[in-house]
């Protein structure tokens, strides 16, 4: 089957176009240059015969297929991303298909420092045999998610060319801004018109990610008292040495991104500001368990009193602002939704997996829009790095489940 697909040549071809989405920016979406990727997937959808296909004023392509099959089958979504991370160019993308690896460290040829090595990316070892496709070194690679996208269309391709494939309703969106947080923030779900949907956005093959974290912003600002620092003496109070007496109290060897993993939560301030009359202090609270949240952000409470209770003129405000909720909550309710997924996995002759995101997704916060959705991997690995890489190889069995995924809401309705 492996002649059939188109996926590898569509991803080559969308990874060159630089999507970069911006933090900075008021604008929806936050980059133009979004939309240059969204004008070609218009076209490519309308190429292989989808139907109603649109990119709307913010950028977002939608597309739909009707039902071939007699049975009420519930309209079926497939999501993925066409932004890649702040943190790591996507301009002038080079990529680079290592065919057959034999095992070993990649070097990547126009950076010698950037290695990609087997012992750092253990999943590297299962490709001996694979085509593995990175960037040159000097950017990100872009399979987080143009993969995605290259996968769902392909994969609608193969289901239009083979009617013999029995499907209910489809429907394909795909989004900006999801590296910045905002990928469902102008979604139109009565256009999308799903009523359970997959994000295609995950890292390792066989993997369904069920659950992520539950999360908050601390915004913790503390009140000092300036005056002119020559007649300061028993007068002024410094907001930041406040602060920063605050964040040398926090865990050295726990509760910390970089002292993580698994299902442990963590605090992490991330951005500090001010001066010396108020400085303020953001900090992520993650937990798969609300509970959890609430904990680490007593905790937080407690630490902020205890740090400025020591200078006596000062003052702090302790805000929450909650970002997402663990999806698993909502997928609960729907248990054939995640159960489905893990079948195509299998039907495709993968092990299945089911797994959690250590971070947001899409899928997360449309759960909490009332459509159910998971992620489904794409294979990408080493996301938002220059050491971002992926095997064609997974990619096609990435195709495979979702088209199998299609035939089992079909057989099962």
């Amino acid at each position: 089957m492996a002649g059939q697909y188109t996926v590898l040549e569509r991803f080559l071809r969308y990874v060159k176009i630089d999507t970069q989405s911006s933090e900075e920016s008021t604008t929806f979406p936050s980059t133009e240059k979004q939309k240059e990727l969204g004008k070609i997937l218009v076209e490519e959808l309308k190429e292989i015969g989808m139907q109603n296909v649109e990119m709307d004023e913010y950028g977002y392509v939608y597309a739909e297929l009707a039902s071939n099959t007699e049975k009420d089958v519930p309209p079926v979504g497939f999501l993925a991303h066409m932004d890649t991370s702040p943190e790591v160019s996507g301009a002038n993308v080079n990529p680079i298909i290592h065919k057959n690896y034999s095992g070993g460290k990649i070097v990547l040829p126009a950076d010698l420092s950037q290695v990609i090595d087997p012992e750092e990316h253990p999943d590297l070892k299962n490709k001996i045999g694979h085509d593995i496709i990175t960037a040159d070194g000097t950017t990100l690679l872009g399979a987080d998610d143009k993969a995605g996208i290259a996968e769902i269309i392909d994969a609608m391709r193969l289901i239009i060319e083979n009617p013999e494939i029995k499907h209910g309703p489809i429907k394909i969106c795909f989004t900006p801004d999801e590296e910045v947080g905002r990928g469902t923030e102008k979604i139109r779900l009565d256009r999308f018109g799903a009523k359970f949907a997959y994000t295609v956005d995950g890292e390792t093959l066989g993997e369904i990610e069920n659950e992520t974290f539950c999360a908050d912003t601390v915004i913790l600002t503390i009140q000092g008292f300036n005056c002119h620092p020559g007649y300061a003496k028993d007068k002024l109070v410094n907001a930041i040495k406040i602060a920063s007496d605050f964040i040398e109290q926090l865990p050295k060897n726990k509760l910390s991104p970089e002292t993580t993993e698994g299902r442990e939560g963590y605090v992490h301030p991330y951005v500090i500001n001010g001066g010396v009359d108020s400085t303020t202090i953001k900090i992520l609270i993650r937990d798969f368990e609300e509970a959890g949240l609430k904990e680490k952000e007593e905790f937080l409470k407690k630490l902020a009193e205890e740090v400025v209770s020591k200078y006596p003129k000062a003052s702090f405000k302790f805000e929450v602002q909650e970002s997402y909720r663990n999806m698993r909550y909502v997928l609960d309710k729907y248990p054939h939704v995640v159960q489905y997924a893990l079948e195509a996995v299998e039907r495709a002759g993968i092990r299945p997996k089911l797994s959690i995101i250590r971070g947001g997704t899409d899928g997360s916060r449309l759960s909490y829009m009332g459509l159910p959705c998971p992620n489904i991997f794409a294979g990408g690995h080493a996301f938002h790095s220059r050491n971002e890489w992926i095997s064609v190889q997974d990619m096609e069995k990435a195709v495979d489940v979702i088209v199998n995924l299609v035939k089992l809401w079909e057989e099962k309705s």
